[in-house]
C-alpha cells in the first residue's frame, strides 16, 4: 500500500487533534534506525495519529525523514512544524477470537411483582441471573438442570 496523499482540508482536522499530543518517539543521533521504524509503526498501530521528535539541526534532514517515514510505514505525512513530525495511519480493525465453549456471562433483571390488591404499585427487585440459572415466572431464580448420567448397564440390556 503506498503513501496516503491527504489534501490541506483533509490534513486540518488532524494537525488540530494533534496539536495537543506530546511526542512518543524520539529520533537521536543515529538517524533513522531500523529499531526507530520499528517503534513509530509500533504507535501509529496503537494511537493512528502520533507525534515524532527529531533532534537535528537540519531541516531538509528532518523532512526527508517525513518523507521516508510516510513512504516506508504506509502513512499520512501530516505536519512538519520546527523539529516536530506529525503522522497518521488509520488503526486496524482488531479481530476478535470467538470462543465456541464460552457460557453465557451474569445479567441483570428487573423483576416486577404486582399485590393482590389493584389500587397498589408493583415490587420492583432487581435480580442477577447467572450463566447456569434461570428466572421462573413468580419471579424466583433456579439452577439449571444438569444433563443426567445414563448407566451404560441400562443401555445394553434387553
Amino acid at each position: 500500500m503506498p503513501q496516503i496523499i491527504l489534501t490541506p482540508a483533509q490534513r486540518k482536522p488532524f494537525r488540530s487533534d494533534a496539536h495537543h499530543l506530546d511526542p512518543v518517539v524520539l529520533i537521536g543521533g543515529d538517524g533513522l534506525t531500523e529499531a526507530v521504524k520499528r517503534e513509530v509503526d509500533a504507535a501509529l498501530k496503537a494511537h493512528g495519529l502520533i507525534k515524532v521528535r527529531v533532534f537535528s539541526d537540519d531541516r531538509d534532514q528532518r523532512a526527508a525523514y517525513l518523507e521516508q517515514l510516510a513512504e516506508e510505514l504506509d502513512a499520512a505525512a501530516i505536519q512538519h512544524i520546527g523539529k516536530l513530525l506529525v503522522l497518521w495511519r488509520p488503526i486496524p480493525e482488531k479481530e476478535k477470537a470467538i470462543d465456541e465453549d464460552r457460557m453465557p456471562g451474569p445479567r441483570d433483571v428487573k423483576v416486577l411483582k404486582y399485590s393482590s390488591k389493584g389500587g397498589q404499585r408493583p415490587e420492583v427487585k432487581q435480580v442477577r441471573v447467572l450463566g447456569n440459572e434461570r428466572l421462573t415466572f413468580g419471579g424466583l431464580v433456579k439452577r439449571a438442570k444438569k444433563p443426567t448420567q445414563k448407566s451404560s448397564k441400562k443401555t445394553h440390556q434387553k
